[in-house]
């Protein structure tokens, strides 16, 4: 059974293809990279995927629900995260309030019950606590919990984004360049935790990187793109020395 299905899906900007009939399937704990050059149509595919852009045609269909009828704040309510290129979090706030501002959309009470912390808001943020203080675990993120995210070196803020993420209790994780601008110990840290959430924890990945180590080292299955159009999708080695590949992402010839 596939987690997230993804249909022949089209995509324009004033006549310029953004995406060029891209399918895909995501399987239960598979990680599923997607690469491609600058303007390939990857963060497009992140941002129909994530809501934030409508597909001309096609479908896109998480948990066997439908998409594309969806507004961002829902989708991620069903579950889907996604983390950004760019570290975007409350650099004023502590690593711990970052992180408890992703079980947001798990509260379940109103106003006067998160004023005075009492009954339902008492009892939900205690459990939300005990659940960041995993996620805390989990990340090594113990030296860091009471400092405030700015004060933080640039690798271990993106740790911070992808523990707000795993806040959610996502059932399909998007990853958007996670090592970008990173050091090679960064990087190598940030892999090992990719790949625990994937097999400990068991949530399926998209992953769009240009760290063509990284992606070949962690992949299941790569999807390539160019200009919006699909060049092949495959195991790590089969898309390596695919020659459309070669061609289209490595600028020369098989």
């Amino acid at each position: 059974m596939s987690i997230l299905r993804v249909e022949d899906v089209h995509l324009g900007f004033a006549g310029v293809k953004a995406i060029d009939g891209v399918s895909f399937e995501v399987g239960p704990a598979e990680l599923l990279a997607v690469i491609g050059p600058n303007g390939a149509g990857k963060t497009s595919v992140f941002n129909v995927l994530s809501g934030v852009y409508r597909p001309q045609s096609g479908r896109v269909t998480f948990l066997g629900e439908d998409l594309l009828d969806r507004r961002p704040h829902e989708i991620a309510a069903m579950g889907l995260a996604r983390t950004f290129q760019n570290v975007e979090l409350f650099h004023n706030l502590t690593v711990l309030d970052n992180l408890m501002l992703g079980r947001h959309h798990h509260f379940r009470y109103g106003a006067l019950s998160a004023l005075w912390w009492l009954g339902r808001a008492r009892r939900a943020e205690l459990a939300a606590r005990a659940q960041i203080e995993d996620i805390i675990d989990f990340l090594e993120l113990e030296a860091w919990r009471r400092h405030p995210v700015r004060l933080l070196p640039y690798g271990v803020q993106k740790r911070v984004e992808l523990g707000r993420a795993l806040a959610m209790e996502p059932k399909l994780l998007l990853l958007d360049e996670p090592v970008a601008g990173m050091n090679l110990e960064e990087t190598e840290d940030m892999a090992r935790f990719v790949l625990d959430i994937r097999d400990e924890l068991g949530i399926p990945i998209v992953l769009v990187d240009h760290d063509m180590g990284l992606v070949m080292d962690l992949a299941d299955r790569v999807l390539v793109l160019d200009f919006g159009r699909p060049v092949a999708l495959g195991s790590p080695a089969e898309v390596q020395h695919d020659p459309r590949v070669i061609e289209a992402y490595l600028g020369g010839t098989a």
